[in-house]
């Protein structure tokens, strides 16, 4: 289509929007939680049609030039198609938090002041690769009561495709209108751009994938963004740590599924126990195929480790590679993730709960864990059922965005007659 009818074309995809955003935003739970078991009836009893679909991606994924982690999220499994449907029974079981009444006071003047949780109304969230998210964005949207704009990665284009038309044949069934949920088919990159520029009709942009999607999105937008750079996520073993422990939560956060956002990408290690432990973490990473990048004291005491540099540090590989460093004190730990990290997922593995309480404070990120691995830093690993993505901004939500992170408020007020002086 020539950009006239691509123009025309995205304007009539938020204009739906918005209708369908005004018939959900009254929807009672009962249609919207219908709505969502269908869907996950509806995946598990089309399982194999799903994995033949998927396939035909996987079978594209050489010509993107996607990275063995790539392929992975790309990749659908029974078992991943079975998270899938559970993701959205999750979202079924969770209080409607529309209509939710935040808090309430009376004034002096017999005013009585409700603050009641609204819908946001339409969100236009683009993405990249993993099937799972199209499903996932579908329900927190529209279970908070907004409609949504997906516009899925060319990657998964045939998974996403099969998807939604599932996700509408349920809304069919729950009498949910098809245009709360829209789907952006044409793979013109300038439609992206056309729909970013639609701020009339569409109340918030949520970008989730790649840095350079984000940085378009987040200058491109004429309405807010709910962005997430990058997961460039650290794990910090102190001086006090149980050893055992830290050796665990290392190797889960780094190797469990090394292509997600919060991964452990960088490991730091208390000078005190570098000598005794280092040797040991770095043969059990080798021994997983992990390449590690380390300082010089790391070089020191494990000669195979390839040198890091500067850029090391502020990486998100996505893959199996870490980066090392070895830090003096708990301080110098902190100004690294502050000074390196995205603000996304950090951990410190300590027996002293001050200096586990000094971590939480002054570490500046939207999840800060102690003795825990980063890779639980997840919508449903938090009971939000799901996630649209994880922000690291801090206006207006911070980690996973559930459903309460896509509502905003407006004030109810009850008078008597009541005039201002």
């Amino acid at each position: 289509m020539d950009s006239t009818e691509l123009q025309a074309y995205c304007e009539q995809i938020a204009s739906d929007a918005r209708a369908g955003a005004r018939a959900l935003a009254h929807a009672p739970s009962s249609i919207k939680d219908l709505f969502l078991r269908d869907a996950a009836t509806r995946i598990r009893t089309q399982e194999s049609e799903l994995l033949q679909t998927n396939q035909r991606d996987l079978d594209a994924a050489s010509s993107f030039d996607l990275s063995a982690a790539q392929v992975d999220r790309l990749k659908l499994t029974p078992q991943r198609i079975e998270a899938i449907a559970a993701g959205l029974e999750a979202v079924a079981a969770l209080d409607d938090p529309i209509g939710e009444i935040i808090e309430s006071h009376t004034r002096p003047n017999g005013l009585k002041i409700q603050k009641t949780r609204v819908p946001l109304g339409v969100v236009f969230f683009v993405y990249e690769s993993r099937p799972n998210v199209t499903t996932d964005a579908a329900a927190i949207c529209l279970k908070s009561g907004n409609a949504v704009i997906l516009r899925g990665g060319k990657e998964a284009v045939h998974t996403s495709t099969a998807l939604v038309n599932l996700l509408w044949q349920s809304m069919d069934v729950a009498g949910i209108s098809r245009h709360a949920l829209g789907w952006v088919e044409t793979r013109n990159h300038d439609a992206v751009g056309i729909l970013l520029g639609l701020s009339e009709l569409i109340d918030v942009a949520i970008p989730r994938g790649g840095i350079s999607l984000i940085q378009r999105v987040a200058n491109e937008a004429k309405m807010p963004v709910i962005k997430h750079y990058y997961g460039n996520c650290h794990i910090f073993v102190d001086s006090q740590a149980d050893l055992d422990m830290a050796t665990a939560i290392t190797i889960n956060a780094k190797c469990q599924r090394p292509g997600v956002c919060n991964a452990c990408e960088s490991l730091l290690v208390h000078h005190d126990i570098a000598d005794q432990w280092l040797p040991d973490i770095c043969d059990a990473l080798e021994t997983r195929k992990v390449e590690i990048r380390g300082d010089q004291k790391t070089k020191q005491l494990v000669p195979s480790v390839l040198p890091a540099t500067e850029i090391d540090y502020a990486t998100e590989y996505l893959d199996d590679v870490i980066s090392i460093k070895v830090v003096s004190d708990l301080p110098d730990a902190i100004a690294h993730i502050n000074h390196y990290g995205s603000g996304h997922s950090d951990a410190i593995i300590t027996g002293s709960s001050d200096r586990a309480n000094q971590f939480a404070r002054d570490v500046d990120s939207a999840a800060v864990f102690i003795n825990a691995s980063t890779r639980f830093h997840d919508g449903s690993e938090f009971g939000l059922g799901v996630e649209i993505g994880i922000s690291t901004d801090k206006f207006h939500a911070r980690g996973p965005c559930g459903l309460r992170e896509l509502t905003s408020y407006k004030y109810i007020v009850f008078g008597e007659g009541e005039i201002r002086d």
